[in-house]
């Protein structure tokens, strides 16, 4: 029977007042996965960056091989073994992987820095890990997933025996997400305790060995493989079931909103056509790199170098300008919430108003308390949390901010909605309440466009499929006909079946 390395004990923590832990209690034993699972706010991260040394509990204990540890930072945290691998990725992206691996501990003699040594060092971690990648390669000219599989080389490195990974797969496609699970698998089979934070439920029951449910900082219960389904977690979650829906098919005479011909890019559109009418909601799949992304920012006039024929409710949209795009009643919820959608050290009124100003002028001035009220007012239809409008907007949790950004491009009167990876780092309460919201944007004549990497939300929302590969589309698949085998296959260039 495995030995426990990591044991949390009735741990709190605060944040202001709001408590983020009470009492938690649970266990990871040596050799096993051990996933966190909740909504946004319930405690997860917070315990995982406990654990990490980020954090420094207010109450309880925390105890690694039956020894009781107190981390005041994550450099303590990993001297004891115990290193964290998140979204944000903690490495240079201007300096080699070689570099990355020795920073802090540079091999020098006489003064001078052995190249050689850290370049062999690096390589010899790589291959470890299975990975075929030169070391003197620049950092930022890396994948997402290869930067993360890089991250873990490097902790594994310096002796790193526990690995925290929080929300690692949030950027990754369907087939870099499996590899990563497989490769998190050997290592823990290898004799590494991996706490594992998602918000991916099917990926979650794939890989862990136990789950631990959180709810509102407090441990609800713990199911170990096979014990539970995605439904059993998501009633433990937020405490009831949800009602699972899907789009109906659009009216084949509704209006046209969008009309797209010929639309090329260098940064990776390769001559796109297509065509959204009123009421549509028409998703976007393909591996990274296929396009999704610059054909969202080229319709919002982001991409100065796209050509190529846009038309909205019937007028032509002029590539490159946003001011163009905005008039054209196009709104925007970009990929990166938190380095496109908002501004981190302003609060959530002013995240709000951006871009709104103008609706709240008056003689020069702004109105602020008009504008408190109409951001309050907006905020509260999505059910948004937040402890202040003044509050700095990146206090709230993922699926707050992303509300913030939902309710900001929903204050425009728009024909067309663009969406980039909707859900990313979303919990499943507030992915069904956006996805909801989505549905009720389409149902109100407006067209929407959306892109994500998750199948089976493009088979939940979607009532249209179009599939890109290298810049084209390659398939355009009406939601009765829409399968997984079937938009993976386009997505990777091959015909289903064969």
């Amino acid at each position: 029977m495995s030995t426990p390395r990591v044991e949390f004990r009735w741990v709190e923590k605060s944040f202001g007042g709001v408590h983020a832990l009470r009492g938690v209690s649970l266990t990871a034993l040596e050799g096993e996965v051990h996933a966190l699972v909740g909504e946004n706010g319930a405690g997860k991260s917070t315990l995982a960056k406990l654990l990490a040394g980020v954090h420094v509990a207010d109450a309880g204990e925390l105890r690694l091989d039956g020894r009781v540890v107190r981390f005041a930072s994550p450099a303590q945290a990993l001297a004891a073994g115990v290193a964290m691998v998140h979204q944000e990725l903690a490495l240079c992206p201007d300096l080699s992987i070689a570099e990355n691996f020795a920073l802090g501990r540079l091999p020098r003699v006489a003064g001078w820095v052995r190249r050689g040594a850290c370049e062999a060092r690096a390589r010899a971690a790589l291959t470890e890990l299975g990975l075929d990648v030169d070391p003197s390669r620049r950092v930022g000219e890396l994948s997402v997933a290869a930067r993360t599989l890089v991250s873990i080389a490097a902790v594994l490195d310096r002796g790193a025996r526990v690995l925290v990974f929080d929300e690692a797969t949030a950027a990754l496609d369907e087939r870099e997400a499996s590899d990563l699970c497989a490769r998190v698998r050997a290592l823990a089979a290898a004799g590494a305790t991996v706490l594992w934070v998602s918000h991916r439920l099917s990926e979650v029951l794939a890989i862990a060995d136990h789950v631990s449910v959180l709810r509102d900082g407090a441990f609800v219960r713990a199911f170990k493989r096979g014990e539970a389904d995605e439904d059993a977690l998501i009633r433990s979650m937020i405490g009831r079931p949800l009602a699972r829906t899907r789009a109906s098919g659009a009216v084949a005479d509704a209006p046209l909103v969008l009309s797209v011909r010929d639309l090329v890019s260098p940064r990776g559109l390769a001559g796109v056509s297509f065509d959204v009418r009123a009421g549509e909601l028409v998703g976007l799949a393909g591996l990274v790199g296929a396009g999704r992304t610059p054909l969202l920012e080229a319709l919002f006039g982001l991409d100065p170098d796209a050509r190529g024929e846009v038309t909205v409710e019937g007028r032509r949209v002029p590539q490159g300008d946003v001011r163009a795009a905005l008039a054209a009643r196009i709104g925007l919820v970009p990929e990166d919430r938190k380095r496109q959608g908002l501004v981190a050290a302003l609060g959530v009124r002013a995240n709000w108003s951006l871009g709104l100003e103008r609706r709240f002028a008056r003689l020069g001035w702004l109105a602020r308390a008009r504008e408190a009220e109409a951001a309050g007012e907006s905020l509260a239809r999505l059910g948004t949390q937040y402890a202040s409008l003044e509050a700095p907007v990146a206090t709230l949790s993922g699926g707050n901010q992303q509300k913030v950004i939902f309710c900001r491009t929903l204050e425009r009167d728009l024909a067309l909605l663009l969406l980039d990876e909707p859900t990313r780092g979303v919990d499943v309460g507030a992915k069904h309440e956006l996805h909801e919201l989505v549905r009720s944007v389409a149902a109100s004549g407006r067209a929407v466009l959306f892109a994500t990497s998750d199948l089976p939300e493009l088979l939940e929302l979607a009532t249209r499929v179009l599939v890109l590969c290298e810049g084209r589309i390659v398939d355009d698949v009406a939601r009765a006909d829409a399968t997984e085998e079937r938009l993976a296959c386009a997505m990777s260039g091959v015909s289903a079946g064969t």
